[in-house]
């Protein structure tokens, strides 16, 4: 019996299951494994907060290896100064090494990863930034899909996704995410000896242009668990987001057969999430166009931090209402 496990995709396939490889067509079986969920991560970090293993979550993703290299931190910025900003350790430059071994034009990869972490979402603005045209694009960002390093989104209420013009391209890979965020724009100064300079400027932007989208991912993936546990009388078959024009929603799930909609938002806040996030949610209800006439309305609000007395008193008058602070 012969097992190979890898997490370099091309070279794993070239060898085991290209035509042109001496294995091909002897294989008794494959299996292409997602990263860990975050409902087991408590297993690598028990009693930590949750907050705590969001954050850990947030760099980390469930990539065994790199679990184990935050275990027993508790302290996230500590461990990323420990773990990532060591140019000596395997983090510092893993993406580079991945890509490497993945791609042969690296340097068009990582301008393209570089230009969405950056914020860059539409494909115009991706090619705006690139200076390159939209078809020559194409080829890269499908070989970036195929890797599982980034995914291209469409509102869920989009009938047909493939064709839709909406589709968003976002960085799916956790921690290339936070490498392209922090790491790469501040080698120089990693390579310099200031480690501390980019420590502080990780602080300042860690939650509001990171952490908080992960706990999105997070609690979309609860959201799934939530519906096998029958928390609604249905079960909705499709889950992602709802944007158009000004409004975005951090989670819409649809259940065609019945009719039933649900949205909700996840707030990654240090405070207490208020009524007045469930009004304003009403409201953007209001302008998603999926069956307005023949619906049913649901609302779920994540929070990190829990919820103000008023939203609670609120949501027990009403059924239609669910208040999540627990992921795991």
């Amino acid at each position: 019996m012969v097992i190979l496990c890898g997490s370099l995709i091309s070279m794993m396939v070239s060898q085991t299951l290209a035509y042109v490889s001496p294995l091909y067509g002897r294989r008794t079986a494959q299996m292409r494994l997602a990263p860990i969920p975050f409902q087991y991560f408590c297993e690598f970090f028990p009693g930590y907060s949750e907050r705590q293993l969001i954050d850990i979550y947030a760099v980390t993703g469930g990539v065994p290896k790199y679990i184990e290299s935050f275990v027993g931190s508790r302290d996230i910025y500590r461990a990323i100064g420990d773990c990532v900003l060591n140019r000596s350790g395997y983090l510092y430059d893993e993406p580079t090494f991945l890509l490497q071994q993945e791609v042969s034009e690296i340097g068009s990869y990582f301008s393209l990863i570089k230009v969405i972490a950056a914020g860059n979402s539409k494909l115009s603005a991706i090619s705006a930034a690139m200076e390159v045209k939209s078809t020559g694009l194409t080829k890269y960002l499908k070989t970036l899909i195929d890797l599982d390093i980034i995914e291209r989104e469409v509102p869920v209420t989009e009938e047909n996704p493939e064709k839709s013009k909406k589709g968003l391209y976002r960085i799916k890979d956790n921690y290339i995410r936070f490498w392209f965020a922090f790491i790469f724009p501040n080698q120089s100064l990693i390579e310099s000896g200031n480690s501390q300079i980019v420590i502080q400027k990780i602080r300042a932007g860690f939650v509001s242009r990171h952490a908080a989208f992960i706990y999105e991912d997070v609690c979309r993936e609860k959201m799934w668990r939530m519906n096998a546990d029958g928390c609604w009388p249905f079960h909705f078959s499709r889950l992602g987001r709802y944007w158009s024009g000004d409004t975005e929603i951090d989670i819409a799930a649809l259940d065609p057969e019945g009719g039933n909609l649900i949205l909700g938002e996840c707030k990654y806040w240090n405070e207490p999430v208020g009524a007045n996030i469930l009004r304003d949610l009403e409201q953007k209800a209001q302008t998603v166009p999926w069956r307005k006439n023949d619906r049913r309305l649901w609302y779920v609000l994540f929070s990190v931090s829990g919820f103000s007395a008023e939203l609670k008193e609120l949501a027990a008058q009403r059924t239609d209402v669910i208040l999540q602070e627990q992921i795991i």
